[in-house]
């Protein structure tokens, strides 16, 4: 039996992912089931796009047949097409996450058995993906309408492959066609998420501590060219619209802004998400409120901040990294349903003080999906359930961290991913939400902290049997 469970490590990895999620898939049904609820838990706004496309042909949300380019395009497009094919639903959705879910699962499992030394490296894998399978918080955001999923598949497969690249101890056609792969995936991804540009930097920084400078501009360069071509029709698309470049999407404005004010301390400190900051007297030309000009706007709304309170910077940094890398579900509070409006809509929040003057946002409209995270299932026993299960596999990371210290060169490909992942929302602005795409790679170093513990006690036992039959012998 032991036999068999070592030689099918990554099967029952995932048939226990797929278990789990088709148990939450079919338990929270009513929850998760926006085409008869009407409430989508997620992102709404993709299933806008997604239905328009069909509609009019036209990626755009705000009026159908109207272009707009607020949101990064990829997830969007896929989900158009599994509605042309599948219908629209939950189930389907629900059932092609799961499936990405596995494929990012796949992936991490042969990244650890190549980053780290063999055979250690594939049960590393393998435990970091029966904790990524269990993780209470993804299985849920992952079944939800959210391009997480797809995100994190195209992520671990641009890792994966760039893993396999730096392995080819020349450029041959095995490395090309990882190249060409990986620049491919890359250019996709930053279709979904353009966040991973950084990664462009810190993986070239990895790559070069195995390869050397000249080794590693030859092998990433076909990379970048071929990621570069991916985006060009998009950015032709965009330059076509808005007579302006627009690389990805429209959508940075809101999120430096928001992430960046004076209000963004209070909010994250009073537990609640900067998205409802109040947004009065935004200026800028034209009428379209997700156009270039207002994105342009936003952004110099929260630059102009910066620059005129350097004094603030300090601590603004400092409680966005705390929240983004809290064992506590962030955020913490969410608005809740009461006689008053949430906001205007147009970014207007009507802000409340309790008894004791604390921030408390009320007002949430009946019906709106928020809502459901103030519910016991939610607010009390999944919150209590992430800091433990969360709170426990950091621990350990961090444990796993120092003991793999003398692997660097290879496992600092997983460091450099949360590093430029961190660095982004704390510049911009931090949830749980957007930390947890890289937790599955940080669950890693857990593992290894595990294995050495395991092997650790192994060892010891083993020193006591030898010990007492030397005595018995004498």
């Amino acid at each position: 039996m032991l036999n068999f469970l070592r030689a099918h490590k990554l099967a029952l990895v995932l048939i226990v992912a797929a278990a789990a999620r088709l148990a939450v898939l079919l338990l929270l049904s009513s929850t998760l089931d926006f085409a008869e609820s009407g409430e989508i838990h997620g992102s709404g706004a993709y299933d806008i796009y997604a239905q328009n496309l069909l509609a009019t042909g036209v990626y755009g949300k705000l009026i159908p047949g109207v272009p707009d380019a607020h949101l990064p395009p990829l997830y969007s497009y896929v989900l158009a097409g599994l509605y042309a094919v599948f219908g629209r639903g939950y189930l389907q959705v629900g059932v092609f996450h799961i499936l990405l879910d596995l494929a990012s699962i796949t992936c991490l499992y042969h990244l650890c058995k190549r980053l780290f030394p063999s055979p250690m490296g594939a049960n590393i894998g393998a435990l970091a993906g029966i904790f990524y399978a269990l993780y209470p918080y993804l299985i849920f955001q992952n079944l939800t309408l959210i391009d997480t999923p797809l995100f994190m598949a195209l992520l671990y497969a641009f890792l994966l492959l760039m893993a396999l690249l730096r392995e080819r101890p020349q450029f041959d056609r095995a490395a090309w066609a990882y190249a060409l792969v990986g620049g491919l995936v890359l250019g996709i991804t930053l279709l979904a998420r353009a966040n991973i540009l950084i990664m462009i930097v810190t993986g070239a920084a990895w790559f070069a501590f195995r390869r050397g400078l000249l080794d590693t501009i030859r092998a990433l360069l076909p990379v970048g060219l071929i990621a570069a071509m991916t985006i060009t029709p998009w950015i032709i698309r965009n330059y076509q619209v808005f007579d302006t470049f627009v690389p990805f999407s429209l959508n940075s404005g809101e999120n430096i802004y928001q992430g960046n004010n004076e209000y963004t301390v209070p909010y994250l400190r009073a537990g609640y998400d900067v998205q409802w900051v109040p947004l009065e007297g935004l200026e800028f030309e034209g009428d379209d409120v997700f156009g270039p000009q207002a994105n342009a706007a936003r952004t110099e709304r929260g630059l102009t901040y910066l620059r005129e309170h350097p004094e603030a910077i300090p601590e603004l940094l400092w409680t966005k990294f705390l929240v983004y890398w809290s064992i506590d579900v962030a955020p913490r509070f969410n608005p809740t349903e009461g006689e008053l409006p949430r906001l205007d809509y147009q970014g207007n929040v009507i802000t409340e003080s309790d008894d004791s003057e604390a921030l408390e946002l009320g007002g949430l409209p009946p019906g709106d999906p928020v809502g459901a995270y103030s519910t016991p299932l939610f607010d009390q026993i999944g919150r209590a359930l992430h800091r433990i299960y969360f709170g426990g596999l950091l621990t350990l990371a961090l444990i796993g961290i120092v003991l793999s210290r003398k692997l660097w060169r290879d496992v600092s490909l997983l460091w450099f991913t949360q590093i430029s992942m961190t660095l982004v929302y704390v510049a911009f602005h931090p949830s749980t939400r957007y930390r947890v795409p890289t937790d599955p790679l940080l669950f890693a170093f857990s593992a290894f902290a595990l294995m050495w513990i395991w092997g650790s006690l192994r060892s010891r036992t083993s020193s006591r049997k030898v010990t007492n039959e030397q005595l018995a012998q004498t």
